[in-house]
């Protein structure tokens, strides 16, 4: 079966902790309903139901809008929740990991060969780390954090605890040497669009850009517009 096809565009990664208290669903719908292309759910603190939860209520409004094969879903780290969530027939696409989770392979062992997995290379020695990775498993990189962002303090810390963010030379780099396609993100916001563009990187990611955003369908339609002029 042939890998399915998949848009890193514009990347919402979501969760309760990231809304202000509104519902993460809707959220996820103005981002979707403004261009966005891919949502992972990401849920630190959830039980497993709450995460399933979360992600039926995803794919529903993302059906709702009749872009179930356009904008792709995906679960952080909790490959179990994925295949909970098949087993109740809910359309979740695959599962993005990070270096100490479930490793790639195991994942594709149990989501099969059309599930999209993707994996964060955030790491110091990131452009080594991609060049000899084994990339047979994997869809597509998450790099960065481009600035230091309230949401993953401990992104991109060296053993010292100084923060490593991605140069835009860096961004290059990886975007040439990456077998696959690379999303990148870290505090991004409509400012370092362009120059993030000019990179070759097939995307951009956001958490609070647009779900902490007092109108998050505005700030939504900005970025996707900002990113395809």
């Amino acid at each position: 079966m042939t890998r399915r096809k998949f848009d890193l565009s514009a990347y919402l990664v979501i969760g309760p902790e990231n809304t202000d208290g509104r519902p993460v669903a809707r959220i996820i719908a103005e981002a979707v309903r403004a261009g966005f292309t891919f949502v992972q759910i990401r849920a630190k603190h959830a039980e497993a139901r709450e995460i399933i939860e979360l992600t039926r209520a995803a794919a529903d409004v993302i059906a709702a809008q009749g872009k179930s094969d356009a904008v792709s879903l995906v679960i952080n780290d909790r490959l179990d929740c994925v295949l909970a969530a098949r087993e109740q027939g809910i359309k979740v696409d695959g599962v993005h990991v990070g270096q100490t989770d479930i490793p790639p392979d195991v994942c594709r062992k149990y989501l099969g060969a059309d599930a999209i997995i993707g994996l964060s290379a955030r790491t110091s020695e990131l452009l080594d780390y991609v060049s000899h990775c084994d990339t047979s498993c994997i869809d597509y990189f998450g790099a960065g954090p481009l600035h230091a962002t309230p949401t993953k303090p401990e992104a991109g810390r060296t053993a010292s605890g100084e923060i490593v963010t991605r140069s835009l030379e860096e961004l290059t780099q990886l975007h040439r040497i990456s077998p696959v396609p690379v999303v990148v993100g870290g505090g991004v916001k409509a400012a370092d669009l362009p120059a993030l563009k000019a990179t070759g990187v097939e995307g951009f990611f956001v958490v609070s850009a647009v779900a902490g955003a007092m109108h998050p369908y505005a700030a939504a339609e900005e970025l996707v517009r900002i990113w395809h002029e």
